[in-house]
Order: structure tokens, then C-alpha cells, then sequence
């Protein structure tokens, strides 16, 4: 019987994936589709504790979905794809495109490997595939709002049926799940499709309303948390979008807002897709050539940023909720970035490869763009002369000193007047809870000296 593969990547899931309608109808009435992922060590060694085992939880809720006709082989997929083809007389391979510089190199030579038998793309991991919006003149968008315009205006799909039923096929042989991770505690959310669209409904139901005045404010949920949903593709932004257009028909702000939050994402996307070696290197070659400390005392000051011991409480909040949690709050990892690249000068580089061994949501586009825009070395970035006082934000974005209690237990007994500067508490800095590492008025100095500097050379 005639056979097509479904390869899953950045797309486990049933719903709204028109790569598996289109391995369904190249299977025929009489065919199977054999699902396969392939565990790419180009991909899992970096991949930091949190991603690989939020990805192995993904898996086994897909299996379950599927009846345990998902096949798991590891390898390069160049090597394996063709095999598994040959072993199944499997006449072709289906897959949602990628757009990442890594993900297209890979794809060209699995293409390669299967020789006649074609890899059909089908879809993509955004609601508009990167390189379709272009300005008039073809050149890709560098800025934001803009890019946001034409996005909008261009439109995308509606969501493609779940199938009713599957013609999976079964009896091949597979490998076990990845090894499981020891996260030494740390609380990931719920994985695969079920969860991931039931996390979207409580905050479609609950929480959107609200997002506009509460996005910005880490003690309070209300964000939707659904970053690492997005990136291991639990649930596609086209099946959001749909939702936020029933919602809208009064063009609420709220709507409008979190839109706008997925188009960020689709934007920094679309700069990888023309600019792949940002991902690496700073868009400004201006900016991009501010010194940046390096040795001893910086690593030392890297190392108190990384475990939350800077003396600067809404600073040490985040990074204790990145190893509690492996996740930041929005405006929190904008706080702790500038805290690193601009009182700490150290290279933005340095933060986004941390941050990435962490993250449980860690996307190349988005984590590495949003450094740099906090660095004011990319596409739309942030002017490098803005430099978050980190006590003033913590004072505007938790007033009351709950987020900062929640991460900092030293600092649990301050009241709201003082915990965010505990060195001017009555009974000074409690016991166990560092000193400032630096002195913020004379860091900030520094770092517009140093961007002076390239400016007018």
C-alpha cells in the first residue's frame, strides 16, 4: 500500500497542521501515513535542559494522540529520512516549512538524500510564512511597526480541519523517548496540544480582557505563558488569531496588543529569514562595536547576575524565576538584559546563549532579537542611550514588592517602601541578601560613554 511520511518538527500537533492533510491525501483512500520525529543532535545537544525535557513531554503526549504510531529514530534526519523511506517504500515526505538558518541547510540535504522521492512543504510554524511581507521595493522591513502594517494587511489563512480520522501507519520499528532530564526541580508547564490549547482558552477566557494593564506587571498572571506552546508548534498562532478576530468586533485593545505580541514574533522571524547571521552577530555594526568587559571580574559579575545575587532585587527576581521556573516575564527579561549589557557591560551574546540553556521557551529568533534590541544593536532596537534603572522599574511594574517576595524569601519581611531598595531599609540590607555589585548612576555613565564613543568615531 502506498505510504507518505508526516516528519514532525516545530508542528506537534493535530489541529490546524496542513502538512498532515496534505501526507493524508498523498497516502490515497487505500494509504497510510507513517509519523516519524527525529531527535537531530545538531538540535539536542544545545538545547538546554528545560527545551529537551519539555520536548520529550511534547512526544509522549503526540504518541498518546496518535496511539503510539509515532516512530522515533535519532541521527542526522539526512541520513535517516531517505532510510526510513526505503524501509517503508514511503513515496514522499511531508513537513511545515522551516525558516531557521539551520533548519534550511537541513532540509536541503535531506532533500538531497531522498533523491526522487519529493519533501513537500506545506505551511510554516508562523501565521505568515518569513520573506512573504516585503515593502513595495522588495527589500525586507527593519522596522517594527511597519512590518506589523503589512502583516496585518497581508493576511493569513484561516485554520486548516483537524481530519477526523488518521490512516496511521503502524508496525514500524521505533526507538525509545529521549533520556528524561534532571531539572533539579525546576516546574515546567504541561505539555502537547490538549494542554497547550486549554492554557489558551483560560486566557482567551480569563485573562485577555485585562492584558493591556496587566502584561507589564510580573506578580500577577497575566500573560497567556504561551511562549513554549509556539515554539514546539502545541498549537499554531493561526489557530489564536482566529479566536482574536471572533473577539474583536469592537477592535478591543486588548486584542490588538496581543496581536501585536504575535507579530513580534513573526518579525524577528522574517529579519532571520533575510538576515540568518543575526542570529549571531549584531545588526549595528556601529553599536555592535561598543567594548564589552571581559576576565575575571567580569565573569564574577556574570556568574552574581546568573544566580541572582546582584543586590538588585527585581534584577535577582528574574533570574531566580529563570532557574525555578525556565521562563522570565516579558518585561522582566527586558530588565534583566539591560542589567547585564549596560551596568555590568558584558556582551548581549553572553545573555542570550544563558538564556537559551534555559528557557524552556528559548527560540533562536526571538531570544537573540530580543537581546539585541535591549543591547540597541538590532532591527528596531531600543536607542542604546535608554538604560533601565532597575529599582525604578521594579518600583513602577511591582509597586507592592510581590513578585520580588515571591523569588527573594531574604527579602520577604521588607515592606513595600524599602524592598526594592533594601540598602535603605531601616535595619539595612537583611541577612544572606547581597550588596549592589555596582553602583547603577555611575554603570549608566559608563555604558553612554562607551556608546559616545562609537558614535562619533
Amino acid at each position: 500500500m502506498p505510504a507518505s511520511l508526516l516528519w514532525f518538527r516545530r508542528d506537534l500537533r493535530l489541529t490546524d497542521h496542513p502538512a498532515l492533510l496534505d501526507a493524508i491525501d498523498a497516502a490515497g483512500p487505500e494509504g497510510h501515513v507513517l509519523p516519524v520525529f527525529v531527535v537531530d543532535p545538531a538540535l539536542w545537544r544545545p538545547a538546554g535542559g528545560p527545551r529537551r525535557q519539555f520536548l520529550r513531554q511534547c512526544l509522549t503526549a503526540l504518541q498518546e494522540s496518535l496511539g503510539g504510531a509515532l516512530v522515533l529514530r535519532s541521527g542526522d534526519p539526512a541520513d535517516v529520512l531517505p532510510r526510513l523511506v526505503r524501509e517503508v517504500g514511503g513515496g514522499s515526505v511531508h513537513v511545515s516549512a522551516d525558516a531557521g538558518p539551520y533548519g534550511r541547510r537541513r532540509d536541503v540535504a535531506v532533500e538531497q538524500g531522498l533523491g526522487t522521492v519529493p519533501l513537500v512543504r506545506t505551511g510554516s510554524p508562523y501565521a505568515v510564512t518569513p520573506g512573504r511581507v516585503t515593502k513595495s521595493d522588495g527589500n525586507p522591513y527593519t522596522v517594527f511597526s511597519p512590518f506589523a502594517r503589512a502583516w496585518r494587511a497581508h493576511g493569513w489563512r484561516g485554520p486548516a480541519p483537524r481530519p477526523a480520522a488518521v490512516p496511521w501507519l503502524t508496525g514500524v520499528g521505533s526507538e525509545d523517548l529521549p533520556p528524561a532530564q534532571d531539572l533539579g526541580g525546576v516546574r515546567l508547564p504541561a505539555a502537547g496540544e490538549t494542554a497547550a490549547l486549554a492554557a489558551w482558552d483560560r486566557f482567551r477566557d480569563e485573562r485577555l480582557s485585562g492584558y493591556p494593564d496587566s502584561r507589564n506587571q510580573p506578580a500577577v498572571e497575566g500573560t497567556s505563558r504561551l511562549s513554549a506552546y509556539l515554539k514546539y508548534g502545541c498549537l499554531h498562532p493561526r489557530t489564536l488569531l482566529a479566536d482574536l478576530a471572533r473577539a474583536d468586533d469592537d477592535g478591543t485593545e486588548a486584542v490588538r496588543r496581543f496581536t501585536d505580541e504575535l507579530a513580534w514574533r513573526e518579525f524577528y522571524a522574517d529579519v532571520v529569514w533575510h538576515r540568518p547571521q543575526s542570529v549571531r552577530e549584531p545588526l549595528d555594526d556601529r553599536t555592535g562595536s561598543i567594548e564589552y568587559d571581559s576576565g575575571p571580574a567580569a565573569d564574577a559579575l556574570f556568574a552574581a547576575w546568573a544566580e541572582g545575587r546582584t543586590g538588585y532585587p527585581i534584577v535577582d527576581a528574574g533570574m531566580r524565576q529563570l532557574l525555578g521556573e525556565a521562563y522570565v516575564h516579558n518585561r522582566v527579561r527586558m530588565i534583566v538584559a539591560s542589567f547585564l549589557v549596560k551596568d555590568l557591560h558584558l556582551d548581549w551574546r553572553r545573555g542570550a546563549r544563558y538564556f537559551l540553556q534555559h528557557l524552556v521557551d528559548g527560540d533562536l529568533a526571538s531570544n537573540n532579537h530580543g537581546w539585541q534590541w535591549v543591547a540597541g544593536t538590532g532591527t528596531d532596537a531600543s536607542p542604546y542611550y535608554r538604560v533601565f534603572n532597575p529599582t525604578r522599574q521594579g518600583r513602577q511594574f511591582d509597586p507592592e514588592g510581590n513578585y520580588v517576595r515571591r523569588w527573594v524569601p531574604e527579602l520577604r519581611d521588607l515592606p513595600a517602601t524599602s524592598v526594592h531598595e533594601p540598602w535603605l531599609a531601616p535595619g539595612g540590607v537583611p541577612a544572606g541578601y547581597p550588596e549592589p555589585v555596582v553602583e547603577h548612576a555611575a554603570e549608566r555613565r559608563v555604558a553612554l560613554a562607551r556608546y559616545q564613543q562609537v558614535r562619533s568615531s
